[in-house]
């Protein structure tokens, strides 16, 4: 596992949307724009089960995560990752709790049914500008 430089942990820690980057069945890749939040030197994001980005996560377990400062847009850091772990259940409904009260102040609104999953991602290579 890489790490990731310190002077870049303020772009995980505060709450900002990042690019989460998977892979599709064809190969192409599928970016959408998520909550992250570090824990170390891992990235966790969480999505509704059975989502297209839960889908490839499970299918194909690599994903990168890029992040641009909204201060400085010449100031970014990409992390290459693959999954470590898959979490489902009350801990990732908790997670997407915690997650929206530090991006709006406010608890997750969850849709009827919904089932969320939690993936531990591990950056196996960083670049930085």
């Amino acid at each position: 596992m890489k790490r990731i430089p310190e002077d870049f942990y303020d772009l995980l820690d505060e709450p900002i949307v990042v690019q989460l980057a998977t892979v599709m069945a064809d190969g192409q890749p599928q970016v959408t724009p998520v909550w992250a939040e570090r824990h170390g030197d891992e990235v966790w994001v969480n999505t509704a089960i059975g989502r297209r980005k839960d889908q490839n996560l499970r299918d194909r377990p690599k994903a990168t995560v890029a992040i641009l400062d909204p201060k400085n847009p010449y100031r970014w850091i990409e992390l290459r990752c693959e999954v470590a772990e898959t979490v489902e259940g009350d801990f990732a409904h908790e997670q997407i709790d915690r997650m929206a009260h530090a991006y709006f102040g406010r608890g997750f609104t969850f849709s009827p049914g919904e089932k969320r999953v939690l993936f531990k991602l591990r950056p196996t290579q960083i670049s930085h500008s």
